[in-house]
């Protein structure tokens, strides 16, 4: 596996303070490193300073987050540490982190009606998440007023003369190209159920908590009544459940949950095989959610849904025009972008999800809406790790792709090998390759099908 390594500089430890001489509290500071705003990028940018309306379940549900971004669900004994994002929208604080195995994303959005304090500002950047850090937050009472600080104030800032933290991680290319795929993923999800607390809780303690190596298998639920019933097969209304040990982050936040939303394909889609979908915890003034893949271990990275904004020049040109129109909103109006750029809504939907391959946007399946953020990766490196792209790229650099008449068909010439791709009246694209048969386009397109997209794509650009 291709891997790069990934620094964080912090100018001090993350820590749960104690009160200061004026009885203010006890003190939560979460320092930041290498972010994005508004003015520039930023070594370590300050984003919000105030109190967290429930000290309790934020801390909890913070202890989620970090439990996601240090576990392995399938092969566990390899273990991962990559320290949480935290983007600040302008209404609300989001922590972001992805499990080592690929296989599972944590969000956590604190709203503003859990938060008390200044204005909260605008970027994206990583916080320190450490040992002692997380004994801290096991310990927050309920009762007791807890000060959020989401990076150093100026002064700090001008004491110090250099980091004092440093963390270099390995950071794998697939767990980026994981990161791309959630967004597209999630954008196709409905809600398919709600759980009041009671239920939401029994249901949730009903389930494994591992032991297994990520191997528990694919479940499935429906919803009957108010609760979720377990079930061995996609019936009509089904959830796919996938690795449900791979729910266990939740656990830290049950005594605090209101409800659970369950999210998945919508109603109605054929489900032949195992889905991801999305689990919500419904906390006081913020929502916990972990999407997981179709499989614990089958990692969102090899899903190919960006395969297609990935392959052709159009599609990066509006991206380009896109990106400079974001601005770290929490709600990304597809129809807004498309008026003030001019494209149209399904050209603005593949720039961003092109945008998604850079870290740049994220989908939150509450709102059914996308957001802007800024992570620190290269544009383009998902690109340039994805071998499917590279294999149709090589196709189209050795001239393997005949276009008949009426543009219908396509022959792909692989060596000895012909292999036809076809387009229905529906814009579907089918293959006659062996990937095309096992997966039914359920994992993206195959390397044939992309390099006549990047053919067809050329030639109505010359045109």
């Amino acid at each position: 596996m291709t891997q790069s390594a990934h620094a964080y500089a912090y100018l001090r430890p993350s820590a749960v303070l104690d009160p200061d001489a004026a009885g203010a509290g006890r003190r939560l500071d979460l320092a930041t490193s290498g972010g994005a705003t508004p003015l520039g990028a930023a070594a370590n940018p300050r984003f919000f300073t105030g109190f967290l309306a429930d000290p309790a379940p934020a801390a909890a549900a913070l202890l989620a987050v970090a439990d996601v971004a240090a576990a392995r669900y399938y092969q566990p004994q390899l273990r991962a540490s990559l320290d949480p994002v935290v983007t600040a929208n302008g209404d609300r604080l989001r922590f972001e982190s992805f499990s080592g195995c690929c296989g599972v994303y944590a969000r956590l959005d604190v709203l503003e009606a859990g938060l008390d304090g200044d204005d909260i500002g605008h970027g994206t950047t990583n916080v320190d998440v450490n040992n002692p850090l997380r004994e801290a937050l096991t310990r927050i009472g309920p009762a007791e007023p807890l000060h959020l600080a989401v990076g150093p104030d100026a002064l700090e800032v001008t004491t110090f003369d250099g980091p004092v933290v440093e963390k270099k991680v390995p950071l794998p290319e697939r767990w980026l190209r994981g990161f791309a795929e959630t967004q597209v993923t999630a954008a196709g999800f409905d809600l398919r159920a709600e759980l009041p607390a009671a239920e939401a809780v029994r249901f949730l303690r009903s389930l494994p908590r591992g032991g297994g190596g990520g191997r528990g298998g694919v479940g499935w639920v429906v919803p009957a009544g108010r609760t979720l019933r377990p079930t061995t097969r996609p019936v009509p209304g089904a959830v796919c459940l996938p690795g449900p040990e791979r729910l266990v982050a939740l656990q830290r936040v049950l005594r605090h949950a209101l409800a659970l939303r369950v999210y998945g394909p919508v109603a109605g889609a054929a489900l032949a095989g195992p889905a991801a979908s999305a689990w919500e915890v419904v906390l006081p003034g913020m929502r916990l959610t972990l999407t997981l893949s179709p499989d614990a271990s089958r990692g969102f990275s090899g899903e190919g849904g960006v395969l297609g904004a990935l392959a052709t020049d159009t599609v990066e040109r509006d991206a380009e025009l896109v990106s400079v129109l974001l601005a770290w909103e929490p709600r990304i109006e597809v129809a807004d972008l498309a008026e003030q750029s001019g494209l149209t809504a399904e050209r603005v939907r593949a720039a961003l999800t092109r945008l998604g391959t850079a870290g740049q946007i994220g989908y939150d399946t509450a709102e059914a809406a996308y957001f802007h953020r800024q992570l620190p990766y290269d544009a383009g490196r998902a690109e340039a790790a994805n071998p499917r792209l590279r294999a149709a790229r090589a196709l189209v650099a050795a001239g393997a792709v005949r276009l008949e008449e009426g543009g219908v068909t396509a022959v792909v010439t692989v060596d000895d090998h012909v292999q036809r791709v076809r387009t229905d009246e529906a814009g579907r694209v089918s293959c006659t390759c062996l990937w095309w048969a096992k997966y039914r386009g359920g994992r993206g397109p195959c390397k044939h099908a992309l390099a006549v997209g990047i053919v067809r794509d050329g030639k109505e650009a010359g045109a």
